[in-house]
């Protein structure tokens, strides 16, 4: 299970969950509380029966459009298709809550809350340009809206594939849901929780230890907080605090698998090589579709491919790194992480040292310009040689990068994160 697919594990357990008395069939997106249905109660409400599409005459299969699937009809039984709609996506019934999302939502086109259910149901089902742009409707109307505010993070931050834009996407919506005023405590804790995870995939650590300070100050026991906390401990390089949270949540089964791969980590730091591999290990057979064995070159090996990579540089490149050295090492020094404000996150792949060309040398070494290569953090980013060989040059085109003065948000912008 990969780190973001646990907070909606999380989720189920009961920290955004709405009230309901069966475990939904998905995991559910952050939720808000429900009002109390008049009428027929909730829990007497049947979930509709599928209505198949009536099959279309055969036509050309090559580019003709897939046959058109009409929702069920809602069946609110009593009580509004919003509230039927908040039931069905409780019990797990996705279809049926996207119908009645659907409907309260084509009844009253300007109600917020109705696009947004519709999101969450469309997220759960897999549609998700459809679900974004059900999200983007609802903040288009209430662009406070709690609903849609929760759900469209947590879209961005769990539900999807991690990328800059998608991270930063989530966190201005986890972001814009905290500074809401009176939003109860449950819900902050929610917003909070996005916004660490958000923060640390975009390397903001200091930003992240805050927001999980936040959760964890109204909720102890969470121990997805406990993870993000140790997370940016790590990256702060504060690593005594971090081995002690790391290992404090070894015993939750859904984080076990994490806490031995950043403990392994942590022990590779200090040398203890041996004991580093036995958590590696146990990393990987407790979650090996994350944790995949590394393709690990020899120390030889990897020296010769970063000694290729820089020949296969354009020549202005090349011309630019005349007498600057590119080394390849195992991974980075304290030294070199501790060297600025906030400190380097020990998992960096390359490290550009001295300043940029053009500014002067402010020290006595000699070269003061250098590239470093990690061999240990590069191979545990790639899946095979092949991509080991494109990473070292996608990271060493990112260290002259520094070298010419950009920085990592500008680099980022040109693919080169």
């Amino acid at each position: 299970m990969s780190r973001r697919g646990l907070l909606a594990f999380f989720l189920l357990l009961g920290a955004c969950q709405r009230s309901s008395s069966e475990p939904a069939a998905a995991a559910p997106v952050p939720c808000t509380a429900q009002a109390t249905a008049p009428g027929k109660p909730p829990d007497e409400v049947a979930p509709p029966e599928p209505v198949a599409a009536s099959p279309l005459e055969a036509g050309p299969v090559g580019d003709s459009p897939a046959p058109v699937v009409p929702l069920a009809i809602c069946r609110a039984e009593g009580i509004s298709p919003l509230e039927a709609a908040r039931r069905y996506y409780d019990e797990g019934h996705f279809e049926a809550a996207l119908s009645c999302a659907a409907q309260s939502a084509a009844l009253e086109p300007d109600l917020a809350d109705a696009h947004a259910e519709r999101g969450m149901a469309l997220a759960e089902l897999g549609r998700i340009p459809e679900a974004q742009m059900a999200f983007a409707r609802a903040l288009a109307i209430d662009p406070g809206g709690r609903e849609a505010l929760l759900g469209a993070a947590h879209l961005y931050v769990v539900q999807l594939p991690s990328t800059r834009e998608r991270d930063e996407l989530g966190l201005l919506y986890s972001e814009r849901g905290l500074s809401q005023p009176g939003m109860p405590p449950d819900v902050v804790v929610q917003f909070a929780l996005l916004s660490a995870m958000a923060f640390n995939d975009l390397g903001q650590a200091g930003d992240a230890l805050e927001r999980a300070a936040i959760v964890l100050a109204r909720d102890p026991g969470n121990h997805e907080a406990a993870f993000e906390r140790a997370l940016a401990l790590f990256e702060l390089c504060r690593f005594a605090e971090a081995k002690a949270a790391f290992t404090a949540l070894l015993k939750y089964p859904d984080r076990e698998a994490h806490a031995h791969q950043r403990l392994g980590l942590l022990l590779e730091r200090e040398g203890k090589w041996t004991q580093a591999q036995h958590h590696f290990d146990k990393a990987r057979a407790l979650a090996p579709q994350d944790f995949p064995p590394p393709p690990l070159p020899s120390q030889e090996e990897f020296r010769a491919a970063v000694a290729r990579a820089v020949e296969a540089l354009p020549e202005d490149m090349r011309k630019d790194l005349e007498g600057i050295p590119v080394t390849a090492e195992e991974i980075p020094a304290d030294a070199d992480l501790m060297s600025g404000e906030p400190p380097l996150s020990p998992s960096i792949l390359g490290l550009f040292r001295g300043p940029p060309l053009g500014e002067p040398c402010d020290g006595s070494e000699t070269p003061c310009r250098s590239v470093a290569l990690y061999r240990r953090n590069l191979a545990r980013v790639v899946s095979s040689n092949a991509e080991l060989l494109e990473q070292i040059q996608v990271t060493l085109l990112h260290e002259v990068g520094h070298l010419r003065g950009e920085d990592d948000e500008e680099l980022a912008a040109r693919g080169l994160e």
